[in-house]
């Protein structure tokens, strides 16, 4: 009895956390609108904040996450290549196809080519996924982020406006790389301080990530009137394929159901912290525009997804 009371705390804990996100958020995307010029002159700390959320993610990161690399390296294999084929070629089919300003288009493939959401773990845990697997997953394409987020950014966002790869691929390795290795190295020297802030990191970085939206659209409020509903049509296909196209992966690479579903989430969630930040410093605040209203989006959608997971499963156990 005991273990299942700590179960449904555990759930309980995780779905605030999945549903908390995206209402703050929503909150900070109001605030930016309503109060744009403010919002948008704290535009200079939002590489800041994206650095104090991949500390706090590295942080959560443990040697023995990487170990999975060798214990079972098909799976992350398999997972880690479709999270930086499918998403980005998604993008840029959706782009096509919904006929995509130039702006919006560079924001949506940058948001493609970012690698695996921080919240990935927490809904692929509501899914009843393979966790182990998320959080390997999204640690490597995190890790190899400096080299193929801005490649591929140039590459297929190249064609609607400048891209400076070389300058993208610094600030990546700057906001993401350097604070994720940081905290994996604070957490290995003091083991038990970071035990006892375990806690509260993801609302830390529910916090950063909800100034980054407000400051983006602070920066973006003049064409959010305008762009806002094209924009989430574009967040809403590109993510609703990647979840998709990521669980097809598993099924046609013969992968166990709790992995598959990892795929689908880890393939169709990304740091779209990461891809607000870079637009906003390398392309424009409308290309900044496709990362903030992602942020909200897959979270709502993450849940959705965990709750149809979920009563697929009861259905299954009711029949037996």
């Amino acid at each position: 009895m005991d273990t299942v009371n700590e179960t449904k705390k555990q759930d309980r804990a995780a779905l605030i956390a999945a549903l908390g996100f995206p209402v703050l958020v929503i909150i900070a995307g109001i605030t930016g609108y309503v109060a744009p010029e403010t919002a948008s002159s704290f535009s200079s700390y939002v590489s800041v904040l994206l650095g104090i959320v991949m500390f706090g993610m590295g942080l959560t990161l443990r040697p023995i996450d990487f170990a999975l690399v060798a214990k079972r390296p098909l799976p992350v294999l398999i997972g880690v290549v479709a999270q930086f084929v499918i998403m980005p070629l998604v993008a840029l089919l959706v782009v096509t196809i919904l006929n995509l300003p130039a702006e919006i288009a560079a924001g949506v493939i940058l948001v493609g080519c970012a690698p695996g959401g921080t919240s990935s773990n927490v809904v692929t845990y509501l899914s009843r996924g393979d966790v182990a697997l998320s959080v390997t997953m999204t640690s490597i394409s995190t890790l190899l982020a400096p080299l193929l987020t801005p490649l591929l950014t140039l590459w297929l966002a190249g064609a609607y406006m400048p891209v400076d790869a070389a300058a993208m691929a610094m600030d990546v390795l700057k906001v993401v790389l350097i604070p994720v290795v940081g905290g994996l190295v604070v957490r290995m020297l003091l083991p038990k301080a970071v035990e006892k802030i375990t806690v509260v990191l993801p609302w830390i970085s529910v916090l950063a990530i909800s100034a980054i939206v407000c400051i983006v659209v602070g920066g973006a409020h003049e064409n959010i009137a305008t762009a806002g509903a094209l924009v989430l049509a574009a967040v809403v296909l590109h993510n609703g394929i990647g979840y998709l196209l990521g669980y097809l992966t598993g099924v046609v690479t013969g992968q166990p159901v709790p992995v598959r579903r990892t795929m689908s989430v880890e393939v169709g969630m990304q740091n779209s912290g990461l891809a607000s930040t870079l637009a906003t410093t390398h392309l424009n605040p409308l290309a900044a525009l496709p990362g903030a209203i992602f942020s909200v989006w897959h979270n709502l959608s993450g849940a959705l997804l965990a709750a149809g997971c979920r009563y697929i499963d009861s259905r299954k156990t009711a029949d037996k």
